[in-house]
């Protein structure tokens, strides 16, 4: 069994809303076991840095000021194939799309505010796991 890691981060709406025991609640029950987790809020520069790769999408602007319009939740997450397996728990980026008992069905509000992000692939989850923590702040 090779366990993988992923990245996730639970958004400033569902931060909002209320959301965030519950979306834990899913992770667990899902067989993630969570390395680290940390509440905080970040600039839109240091948004602008985390999402550069969108830089160029028309969204990028939008996304950078949501992101740092209040509180979000990081947290690095631990299980076989957990990359695909958090992308399905997640649902579909347009909540009118996610499937029922997903994250997003259960919480996101449209697409722009969708909830929850998670890494997309291997290379993206050590960025975004280095970006938001320390080798040391992962549990052993």
């Amino acid at each position: 069994m090779t366990l993988q890691r992923t990245f996730t981060i639970i958004k400033p709406d569902a931060v909002k809303r209320g959301a965030i025991g519950d979306i834990i609640e899913q992770f667990e029950s899902q067989g993630f076991r969570i390395l680290a987790m940390k509440m905080l809020e970040i600039s839109k520069s240091q948004a602008e840095q985390f999402y550069a790769v969108h830089a160029a999408r028309p969204f990028y602007g939008s996304l950078t000021e949501f992101m740092s319009s209040g509180p979000i939740v990081a947290l690095a997450l631990e299980k076989e194939n957990a990359i695909a397996d958090l992308r399905k728990l997640m649902g579909a980026t347009d909540p009118a799309k996610a499937e029922e008992g997903t994250i997003r069905k259960k919480w996101a509000t449209n697409i722009e505010f969708n909830a929850i992000h998670g890494s997309d692939a291997e290379d993206t989850a050590r960025f975004e796991l280095s970006f938001f923590f320390a080798g040391y702040e992962l549990a052993k």
